[in-house]
């Protein structure tokens, strides 16, 4: 993509991931508007903020109008609003609390789609990227909901790519592993807690933040969005970091139950009592 007067749209921009991406991306050349649900100010930030809450279609609507309506044109969508729910088993969270994470995760992502293809159609082009993660093809315990929004993710975006591609659009997910956030600071409690998940729950606390300590920062995963939205012919998936590679690698090529074995070690799942 030529980057002069190239407008990017980056959800979820107030900080971690989205704000290095937008930061990375208006480093690169790119115009970048970022959002926020709270509508923070740019301030001293190398691009614009744009009120956005991705769970609202009106809100979606209205963002998409205003980029046009001061830009005309949005050539790359970077897709990076969502939370998760803090590690709990996944009959812990209630109906509610799971169609909740899905309507952030994953119809967030189909209500920005949705409303930015049209032009990028009519504009004859144009890149959307998804913030995935490595859940979005490894299994996650005591994170399924999150885990499977992730998966929704991936399946989405790669279906999209293929409906988009002859249209001059392509569609790419980039998976990060642990990254050095405060998104996991943010975790939604489980709302539906059960007495019998107490112990395991505060064990998988632990165990998650000392990983955090050798987690990559936000930049890692800002180089890799850069990466997928400049390259000539984009690859429908990206890992971002080491780490998240040799995921990759594992799950193509490890047997079923060698990887299975290796997430109930690195998690100690054997290792602890059920009451």
């Amino acid at each position: 993509m030529k980057l002069k007067k190239s407008i990017a749209l980056v959800t979820g921009a107030s900080s971690g991931i989205g704000k290095a991406t937008a930061e990375r991306l208006a480093a690169a050349g790119y115009t970048v508007y970022g959002t926020s649900r709270r509508g923070v100010q740019a301030g001293q930030l190398p691009f614009s903020m744009l009120p956005l809450d991705v769970t609202r279609d009106e809100s979606v609507d209205a963002v998409v109008k205003d980029l046009l309506r001061l830009e005309g044109r949005i050539d790359l969508l970077v897709n990076n609003a969502g939370f998760g729910v803090a590690p709990a088993g996944a009959e812990e969270s209630s109906i509610t609390q799971a169609q909740a994470i899905f309507d952030t995760n994953f119809m967030g992502i189909v209500r920005m789609t949705r409303a930015v293809v049209p032009h990028m159609r009519r504009q004859g082009g144009g890149r959307i990227i998804n913030i995935g993660s490595v859940l979005g093809f490894l299994p996650m315990p005591y994170g399924a909901l999150y885990a499977a929004t992730k998966h929704a993710v991936a399946g989405y975006s790669e279906s999209l790519d293929h409906e988009l591609r002859t249209r001059g659009i392509r569609v790419s997910v980039v998976e990060p592993a642990y990254t050095k956030t405060q998104f996991d600071a943010n975790f939604l409690e489980p709302d539906a807690k059960l007495e019998e998940y107490d112990q395991i729950r505060a064990s998988l606390e632990v165990t998650l933040k000392n990983v955090m300590t050798a987690a990559d920062p936000p930049e890692v995963v800002a180089d890799a969005v850069l990466t997928a939205a400049t390259a000539a012919q984009p690859k429908p998936r990206y890992t971002a970091g080491k780490l998240a590679g040799r995921l990759r690698m594992l799950r193509r090529f490890a047997p079923a139950a060698v990887l299975d074995s290796g997430i109930r070690k690195d998690l100690r799942l054997d290792a602890r009592s059920v009451p």
